[in-house]
């Protein structure tokens, strides 16, 4: 079992920056996922000075709903399309390692579609979802949340697939499925990169605890996640100033593979 560990970091945290390029010259991570903030294309010369300081890889995470993308909306296309564009140029300028959307909240899977296949010039991959996530005043459901779904987005876009363990274990949850089956089922779509966190076995709503905060049996969830190159830790931050709370997850998940490649011997 072997994977490049990825650190979540957002587009805007400057503040990370040192304890980013520290961490990666102590071997802790393996590269950033980024998560490109809409309107801050002034960050990138910052974050590839990081890049030439110490060597740290890039992959990209564009924005998502919160962010204002949200493919299956019609009425958002032009707005969407133009953030495809930022997105595309943090992609290209931090040559990243890959690019992953979301495909959307609240309207048609054939929207979703329709806009990604506008996406020109960039590699990609889309990401599984939760069945629900908390709204003002109630509860969205989510685009590319169960199985047919993702397979027919990976079949008719031609993009890359993205395994959210936590993603799946809440919509197993909602689909009253056996969420570490639900997880081996969506590894059968070839996923390269996976995200991972812990959480309430049994939540429909994603969390993103700490390893250990949660009762994920998460050396389950590893022995399930099989082919994939990239395993990004997808934990909430304690701190503004440092990445401490990073360096527990890290070795938190390293253990369980060390263990299991022990086992393997």
């Amino acid at each position: 079992m072997s994977y490049k560990i990825g650190l979540k970091l957002w587009s805007l945290n400057e503040n990370y920056i040192s304890p980013a390029k520290e961490l990666f010259e102590r071997g802790v991570y393996d590269y950033i996922e980024l998560y490109a903030v809409p309107n801050s294309l002034d960050m990138i010369a910052k974050w590839k000075s990081l890049a030439r300081n110490c060597g740290v890889k890039f992959a990209i995470h564009a924005p998502h709903f919160s962010s204002g993308l949200d493919f299956s909306n019609p009425n958002k296309l032009n707005y969407n399309l133009n953030l495809c564009e930022e997105v595309k140029i943090y992609s290209n300028e931090l040559e990243a390692l890959y690019t992953i959307f979301h495909p959307g909240i609240g309207g048609e899977l054939l929207e979703s579609i329709r806009q990604m296949k506008m996406i020109k010039d960039l590699k990609f991959a889309i990401e599984n979802k939760p069945y629900i996530v908390p709204m003002e005043g109630g509860t969205a459901f989510c685009v590319g949340a169960d199985f047919d779904s993702i397979k027919r987005i990976l079949d008719e876009v031609g993009c890359d697939f993205c395994l959210d363990a936590g993603h799946a274990l809440c919509s197993a949850n909602f689909q009253g499925l056996n969420p570490y089956e639900y997880i081996a089922k969506l590894n059968e779509l070839n996923p390269r990169i996976y995200h991972i966190s812990d959480n309430n076995v049994e939540s429909k709503f994603d969390a993103h605890l700490h390893f250990g905060d949660g009762n994920i049996e998460l050396d389950r969830v590893l022995s399930l996640l099989v082919g994939g190159e990239f395993l990004a830790i997808e934990t909430i931050k304690d701190s503004k100033e440092n990445l401490d709370d990073f360096i527990k997850d890290s070795n938190y998940l390293k253990n369980i593979i060390a263990n299991f490649n022990d086992k393997a011997l």
